[in-house]
């Protein structure tokens, strides 16, 4: 059998020391698990090494950890592909990097503290059903079609992988989070709940809520479910904001609504107008500017400063109105185009539900049937079937 370099990071706290990195030799099938190999190390070389795990199926979510910088479940990593992962740009040389997750407290070696993190943010959306009334005698009931929307979101495992790869957690670690956000639109989308309103309300007022994801799609990346926990807040936006028109304190709604509208109009994004439009809507708005509004372009001085310094804006004409790069020829039109398409064809894609199976061809693009396959058989000319 092969053999692979595992080079994990330890960390044991009773020794008094600091984190360091150990590297360990396993003889594995290829077809086998990174946690394989990690069990292989500590039944035969070193019984200190500590990784949590139970069902090794990818399905209990116990497992989850960091193999070579991405965030996952180490018994669904095959370890074949992880050495090849590891080695794309060099000869087969590097080793398997594994390390316990991100964006919480490290027990020791492999094993994080889910319950300061992850659990307790999990437990801040009310993660249970809150219906209206009595409870039924029985069950509640409710027809199966009125529960497909919420079947990716269901399909968490709790392993915290989303939670480890998410990087408004890293800025801001009182982000409520993709799993537990993801949860919580598990229980807005379920129609037996009386609470969505006021569960939209929250998270949209919470300025660690709905809108302080940034769509870095590292949560969808890492998910091992499908799940798609940024795919589920957005959702929770657009009900909170179409639905129920919660404008939040924030400015959270008005800020994508002005992002939207401003790509429609010019292609590409007008940083100076974007302030504006955020802050100032309309004629009237900028005219006569609220409080709010003029507070909230004041406070958005500093970003805009840093967006220099780092060359994210390219000149101080980024900041003066008016002045845009117009997209060349006909390129606006087809954004325009692109846009109108994008807001009559609201379509939620749910894996669950869709698959990932090619689309059918249309009508005049299908081929003609033969008699004989257009005219379906008897029973009887089928052994009855």
């Amino acid at each position: 059998m092969p053999d692979y370099t595992l080079k994990v990071r330890r960390y044991q706290p009773e020794s008094g020391e600091g984190a360091y990195w150990q590297e360990f030799k396993v003889d594995l099938d290829p077809d086998l698990s990174v946690l394989d190999g990690l069990l292989q190390v500590r039944d035969r070389e070193d019984g200190s090494l500590v990784v949590r795990c139970s069902c090794r199926a990818a399905i209990c979510g116990s497992c989850g950890m960091k193999i070579n910088g991405r965030s996952t479940l180490g018994c669904k990593t095959q370890i074949a592909e992880a050495h090849e992962q590891a080695n794309r740009r060099n000869g087969g040389t590097e080793p398997i990097v594994v390390e316990p997750m991100a964006n919480m407290p490290v027990i020791k070696d492999l094993v994080t503290d889910m319950e300061s993190t992850h659990w307790t943010k999990i437990r801040r959306v009310t993660p249970w059903l809150l219906p209206e009334g009595d409870p039924p005698e029985r069950e509640y009931v409710v027809p199966p079609e009125s529960m497909i929307d919420i079947t990716q979101s269901m399909a968490c495992i709790q392993c915290g992988a989303c939670v480890s790869s998410c990087l408004s957690l890293e800025v801001d670690p009182e982000f409520i989070g993709p799993a537990a956000l993801a949860k919580a639109y598990r229980f807005v989308g379920d129609p037996r709940d009386a609470e969505a309103r006021g569960r939209l309300y929250d998270l949209a007022q919470d300025p660690h809520g709905i809108y302080d994801c940034t769509h870095c799609f590292s949560c969808v990346d890492a998910c091992p479910k499908d799940v798609a926990p940024m795919d589920q807040i957005m959702r929770l936006r657009r009900i909170a904001g179409d639905d129920h028109d919660i404008d939040d304190v924030n400015n959270g709604r008005r800020h994508e609504s002005a992002f939207t509208k401003i790509i429609e109009k010019k292609g590409t994004l007008d940083e100076s107008l974007l302030l504006q439009e955020s802050y100032a809507q309309g004629v009237k708005g900028k005219l006569i500017p609220t409080p709010g509004a003029i507070k909230g372009l004041v406070g958005s001085l500093p970003t805009a400063v840093r967006g220099l310094r780092t060359g994210k804006m390219r000149s101080l004409a980024k900041l003066i109105p008016g002045v845009h790069e117009k997209l060349p020829g006909d390129a606006q039109e087809h954004v325009q185009r692109i846009y109108t398409h994008a807001e009559e064809h609201r379509e939620e894609l749910n894996l669950y539900i869709s698959g990932e199976e090619e689309l059918e061809p249309e009508p005049d693009e299908a081929e003609t049937p033969t008699p004989e396959a257009a005219i379906e058989p008897e029973p009887d000319e089928e052994g009855g079937r």
